[in-house]
């Protein structure tokens, strides 16, 4: 799971037609409608998801549009990317909203998709079982385009493995509501344990989940990605081995300190 960068990136845009973009994970270019990103051993993997999300009607997710050589070739999401600080749309209690009906319907899309023996994913740790959807796995606010206060979709699948749909909600959360530290400079307008509170339940509300039972999950994903990333990033595999060097493992475990003793409050709790 990849995390925004505490590096001062502010205001990103869409990639213009032409231009290259430097991610955490990966570089992007655009050509015309079309995003180029370099293949890598889970892009058949991806492309198939992606092809099953467009074959049962699912629009707002990039479309796989094949092989060029040593890229791949998705279809362009046309909007923008919710860097910090947050724009209005997701501040608003209508894009919270608007996430959770996005999930939902993500996880209503992908419910049948069964990955192929043998798929490989980027993070592979849990292989598929019944009861498992494939989780998108970055969905953190820097993934989600907006059309103005219109969510366009999510792009960004390098992390899609099989996983529990409870945690994608928890993931969403977390960085969505934020269930952590409020920052004033990436969620302006977000403050006080009340707004904590209500954005969560409104999330929960237009996902169809009792908070409860995400703040359950959240628990248990915190303890596994800070986990994760410690365990690789020792071993110098990328990604994780930037996310341990910029501190993620430590500021996910202060949020996850955070969340145990905030967790009263976020119920409605005294």
């Amino acid at each position: 799971m990849n995390r925004q960068a505490s590096d001062g990136r502010y205001h990103r845009k869409v990639i213009e037609d032409g231009a290259t973009d430097q991610g955490s994970v990966t570089t992007v270019r655009r050509v015309g409608d079309t995003i180029r990103r370099p293949v890598r051993e889970w892009t058949p993997a991806v492309h198939a998801l992606l092809k099953h999300l467009e074959t049962v009607g699912f629009r707002t997710a990039p479309r796989a549009l094949g092989i060029d050589g040593q890229e791949e070739m998705l279809s362009l999401l046309h909007g923008e990317p919710a860097f910090k600080p947050w724009p209005p749309c997701l501040q608003s209690p209508d894009g919270l909203v608007e996430l959770g009906h996005w999930l939902r319907d993500y996880h209503h899309a992908v419910r049948d998709f069964r990955p192929s023996p043998g798929a490989r994913w980027q993070l592979t740790e849990e292989e598929w079982q019944p009861g498992m959807v494939i989780r998108h796995g970055d969905l953190g606010p820097w993934n989600s385009i907006w059309d103005g206060d219109r969510l366009t979709g999510f792009i960004d699948w390098d992390f899609a493995a099989p996983g529990y749909a409870i945690d994608d909600l928890a993931q969403l959360a977390w960085y969505a509501v934020p269930l952590r530290p409020t920052d004033p400079e990436r969620d302006p307008g977000i403050t006080g344990m009340t707004m904590v509170r209500t954005r969560l339940a409104t999330l929960c509300s237009a996902y169809g989940a009792q908070p409860q039972a995400v703040l359950d999950a959240l628990a248990g994903l915190q303890e596994r990605e800070a986990e994760r990333i410690r365990r690789l990033g020792a071993r110098g595999i990328e990604p994780w081995a930037d996310f341990l060097a910029r501190g993620d493992a430590t500021e996910m475990s202060d949020e996850a300190h955070w969340l145990q003793e905030n967790r009263g409050l976020l119920l409605g709790g005294a």
